[in-house]
């Protein structure tokens, strides 16, 4: 399923994100189906990632199971390996960014002489992927289209985006969610860098909503060798997709106007596939299984799904 055109009884309402396509069942139930469209910089690439969508559904799908008791989420059931089935919830407009370490955009505005990041001071005298004393929290406007904005949690609340009693509880779940995070990762012999959640609400309780965890929201290093890197002054090895954006810059590519993605060569997307399966493997511990199903096959089981639900 490259690019499914679904339309089910009962349908209200079809949305299609960057990676994502939703449609909406009764205003009361979303069926995900996370395809294999990839995006950097905001900006969807020209051609697919085999297996990525399963990659991406699998591992969310273990991570907001093996969070179930912190946070209430919006999974109901996962019929296929690239689609979810979840309550429909009124979404919060701005993704809780954590960090654990200095490293990505967070090192580049660091980098660049800048001391505060969405409100937030960091300490002088770090070096790129160095830990942060505690985790900090920089979040970000949620856009439907174009780029996300760094934003501070005083703005948030001073515009009305989320209320303060909210978000102070979006801010406690953000932190239960990446401690768990991390001894999850610990276990696998990976460090938790940073990672992104959303939130909704299903009538009066908050959820945590879309994906947790997967390579495509989070970074993460080895633990192996960290030290010593950290120490000689060299990069880590890492788990996420930034080997994506590292390809693109170094081919002259950020997002901004007037660039031209470069060519994706069969090579080049055999081998993101190849590191999305190995990530999965890393991540989960579990061995990936490639999974193929036909359109047909695929509404059959949703419509199932569904008139369970």
């Amino acid at each position: 399923m490259l690019e499914p055109n679904f339309k089910f009884p009962k349908q209200t309402a079809f949305y299609k994100g960057k990676v994502r396509d939703v449609y909406t069942i009764e205003d009361r139930l979303m069926v995900m189906v996370v395809s294999d469209r990839i995006s950097a910089f905001d900006v969807v690439l020209p051609r697919p990632i085999p297996y990525k969508g399963q990659v991406l559904n699998q591992v969310a799908a273990i991570m907001l199971e093996a969070t179930r008791d912190i946070v209430p989420n919006w999974v109901k059931s996962v019929p296929l390996p690239n689609v979810t089935i979840g309550v429909k919830c009124e979404t919060f407009p701005v993704e809780m960014v954590v960090r654990g370490n200095l490293t990505g955009h967070a090192w580049r505005t660091y980098k660049s002489g800048q001391r505060v990041l969405c409100g937030v001071t960091m300490p002088e005298g770090m070096k790129e992927n160095d830990f942060f004393p505690a985790p900090i929290i920089t979040p970000t406007t949620k856009a439907h289209e174009g780029h996300d904005e760094d934003i501070s949690r005083e703005e948030i609340i001073a515009q009305g985006l989320v209320s303060k009693e909210d978000y102070e509880q979006l801010e406690k779940y953000t932190l239960a969610l990446f401690e768990r995070g991390k001894e999850m990762a610990k276990k696998r012999g990976l460090i938790l860098v940073d990672t992104k959640y959303e939130f909704g609400k299903a009538g009066d309780t908050i959820v945590v909503i879309d994906e947790i965890h997967t390579p495509d929201s989070s970074r993460f290093f080895y633990a192996e060798g960290y030290e010593e890197k950290q120490k000689a002054g060299e990069a880590q090895k890492q788990l996420s997709k930034e080997f994506v954006r590292e390809w693109l810059m170094e081919n002259g590519f950020q997002g901004k106007d007037g660039q031209k993605v470069p060519e994706m060569t069969d090579e080049f997307i055999r081998s993101v596939s190849e590191r999305y399966i190995e990530l999965f493997e890393n991540i989960t511990g579990q061995k990936f299984v490639k999974e193929d199903v036909s359109e047909a096959d695929a509404v059959k089981k949703i419509n199932e799904t569904l008139s369970t639900l």
